[in-house]
Formats: structure tokens, sequence, C-alpha cells
């Protein structure tokens, strides 16, 4: 297989102070569409996946899942036909694999499937260490064997169920180790699970191929193994991370704003975070109303205490919301500390906002101070992953005069043609170079 091309330039150039409106509806969810194109190679038939969300990390994945023999075809914007038919554990494409995280998901799928995966490490944003132990240590339980060298080599003759307790509950082991158990033979109890909408919907999934498994949802899921799974078609739920950006893009602009099909039923701790920072929205029925005019002001914890807003794992505020809310915080009346605990590098964005006119304090890698309200002017920014760079758009257009965000291929990552959807609400963002 040939070298994977290099990844294109992107910069946005945003002119701030502008006012957006309208309606917009999210695109599927990043982090369900990426282990599920993985597991659809758990079957030789053919699955057809709906509102997958065609950014960098997607189209990455599936020239990873082709050059292993899958046959992936786009029958649409947003629609993913997948065969894996002569699926073979051929050597990946360690420049690919390079660029995403999301390859880490294939050592599951494949090791089921092939019973052998040669993975190089996998790539992604440079936001702290994201150690794979928890992977290995799952797979290995399930009946793998696994050789690290300058690369992930995992073997299995025969997956097998156990009773797996993993050693944090993360999502990226927890769905590897769902396709895996889906495969091997008798039943695999999975402890300390995560349970985030992606890991939810990546079950849902699995079970309409023809997996059983109880428990989606919670922190212990039981497999039945060793059913056959056939093929089938699937919808990818709304990614609420891009809710939440959008939430904190209409209250900083001071827009009015309507989300549609908002997956409003996994919103409840981001809505309740935001509320701490004065934005109040609406539900009716799927969809997320936000008003234009906001209080914007920071709520005191009881005795008027500094409140404090923290990420952690599923219920609770999501980590990849946090850049979002330090933003939308400095454009608040009051002080809140934000503390994020799962990344050591993503809160090293602040310095961009800083120079923007943003008053915050980065207390250490995990913890910042956020003063607000402050008026940002338009800079020249880099986007370090795509959170961070969703965070600097949404301050570029708030601010005052033009900004520059280069690196904006990054936000690319995980956000649909996010320039052309929120000029058509009234943004002015030009993309260089411009799109074919």
């Amino acid at each position: 297989m040939g070298q994977a091309q290099p990844t294109e330039r992107v910069q946005y150039i945003v002119e701030g102070g502008h006012r957006i409106d309208g309606t917009i509806e999210p695109s599927g969810n990043k982090n369900a569409a990426l282990p599920i194109v993985a597991a659809a190679l758990l079957t030789d038939q053919r699955v057809e996946l709906h509102n997958v969300p065609r950014i960098r990390d997607i189209e990455a994945l599936v020239e990873l899942i082709q050059s292993v023999g899958a046959e992936a075809n786009w029958l649409g914007r947003n629609t993913l036909e997948i065969t894996a038919r002569n699926l073979r554990p051929a050597d990946l494409d360690p420049d690919l694999c390079a660029r995403i995280r999301a390859s880490i998901l294939l050592a599951g799928p494949m090791l089921a499937r092939c019973g052998e995966v040669t993975l190089p490490p996998p790539g992604g944003d440079v936001i702290g260490r994201r150690r794979v132990d928890t992977h290995f240590l799952a797979l290995q339980q399930l009946g793998a064997t696994i050789e690290v060298n300058n690369a992930y080599h995992f073997r299995a003759t025969k997956l097998k169920g156990a009773d797996v307790f993993l050693d944090e509950p993360s999502v990226t082991a927890t769905e590897n180790a769902l396709c895996a158990a889906v495969c091997a033979q008798g039943e695999t109890i999975l402890r300390n699970c995560a349970s985030e909408p992606h890991v939810q919907d990546l079950a849902r999934f699995l079970m309409a191929m023809g997996a059983k498994i109880d428990g989606v949802g919670t922190n212990t899921m039981t497999i039945h193994g060793g059913r056959p799974l056939g093929g089938c078609t699937h919808r990818i739920g709304p990614d609420h991370i891009e809710v939440g950006s959008l939430i904190g893009l209409a209250a900083v602009t001071r827009s009015a704003l309507t989300i549609r099909n908002a997956g409003t039923e996994h919103l409840r701790s981001t809505l309740m975070n935001f509320e701490r920072l004065g934005i109040s929205c609406r539900i009716e029925g799927d969809d997320l109303i936000i008003p234009a005019e906001q209080s914007l002001k920071i709520q005191p914890d009881f005795g008027g205490h500094i409140p404090k807003i923290e990420d952690q794992p599923w219920p609770a505020f999501p980590a990849d919301t946090m850049s979002i809310a330090i933003v939308t915080a400095s454009q608040c009346e009051g002080v809140v500390l934000m503390f994020e605990k799962m990344f050591e590098s993503r809160m090293f964005f602040v310095d961009k906002l800083i120079a923007m006119g943003a008053r915050i304090v980065l207390c250490d890698p995990h913890r910042a101070i956020v003063a607000g309200p402050s008026k940002l002017r338009g800079s020249r920014l880099e986007s370090p992953d795509i959170r961070a760079g969703m965070a600097m758009l949404i301050a570029a257009m708030c601010a005052e005069g033009t900004s520059i965000i280069n690196n904006a291929q990054q936000i690319e990552r995980g956000y649909e043609r996010i320039d052309e959807r929120l000029n058509a609400l009234g943004a002015h963002i030009t993309r260089v170079p411009p799109r074919g």
C-alpha cells in the first residue's frame, strides 16, 4: 500500500463581532462513528451506516479498513456502506495510524475476525499521555497475547468470556473489549466500564448485528458472546459535544439558536454546568432552544463561594466540553474554577485566550481560574487539538477585529464543514484554501 498523503494545512480567517441566527442540526457523533466503523469488521455481511460525520478522522479510518480488505463506499454525503468479506491481518499504514487515535479501535474487531493484528502506535490530539494499558489488560483477560515493540502485536487463537474489571473507565478500551467480547465464547462481564452516549451507540449497533448485551448505559455490562453477527442498518446519534460547542458559541455572541435533533436525553450535565455560567436553554421535544439574551452571570456556590466546573466520567460533565466552557466563562460576569482532571496538557491553549484579552490564571496543568467578562481582541492563533481549536473559533467569533487560526485542519477532524454551517447562520469565516 502506498504512503498516506500529508494532511492538508488549513487556515480560518474569522471576522469577529457578528451574531448568528437560525437553526442547525448537529453532526453524527464522531466518537460513536469511529468505533462503529471499526466494529463493522466483525461481520462478513453488508453494514449500512447513516448520519456518519464526513470528517478527517472518519476518512482516515475508512482508508485503514480498506487497507485490510474491507470494502467501504459512500452512498451519500453521510451514508457509508461497509462489507468486510475478505478481511486480512495486513500491516496497517503507520502514517495513517499516526493521524488518528481511533486506529487503536481496530484491535478488538481485527483480533476477533482474524486472530491477530499489528497496530502501529496511534496518534491523535496532543493533550497529554493517553495510556493504552487498559486495552491490553482487557484483551489479555479475554484470551489475547500482546507483544509491544515498535508496534503492538495482538494474537488470539480463541477468545473466551471472562469477568473483566477495567483499571479505569476508558471509553476506547471499553469499546475494544465490547467488540472482542461479543465474539468470545461464553459470558463476559465488563466492570468499571465507560457508559458515554457513544459507548451506548456502539452497543446498540452490536445488538442490531445480533449480539446480546445487558446493562447498556451503566458501568457494568454483561455480554453473552459467541452469537452469530450479521449485517444491519444503523443511524449514528447526534454529537453531544458539538451541541455543547454550539451552546457556548450562541451564548458568547448573544445569538438566538435552535439546535434540531439535539439528543437532549444526553445533555443534563452539559446544561447544568452552562447554567452555572448564567446560560439557560429550553428543551422542546428533540430540539434545544438557546435564547439570544443570556444573563452570562456566573452563579456562586451557596455562601457566595467561587463555583467549580469539573469534568468526570459519564454522566458527569464531558472532558471534551471543557475547552468550550473555558472560553464561554471568559465572557461571563464573575469568577469560576475550571478543573480538567483527565489530560495534563489540554489547558495549555489558554495562553492564546490570554493573549486575546481573557483574564485567566493557569494554576497548574489541570486547573484554571477564569474571571470575566473580558473584551477579546482578534489575534493570530494556532489550533493544537480538535476541542481547543473549536474554543479558539468561538473566541474569534466574539472578539473585536479579525483573527487568523492556523492548523485549522485539527478542527475539521471533529467538526464537519463547520465554517460553511456557521456562515449559513451569519458567521464570517473564510477557509484557506477554499473547498474544492
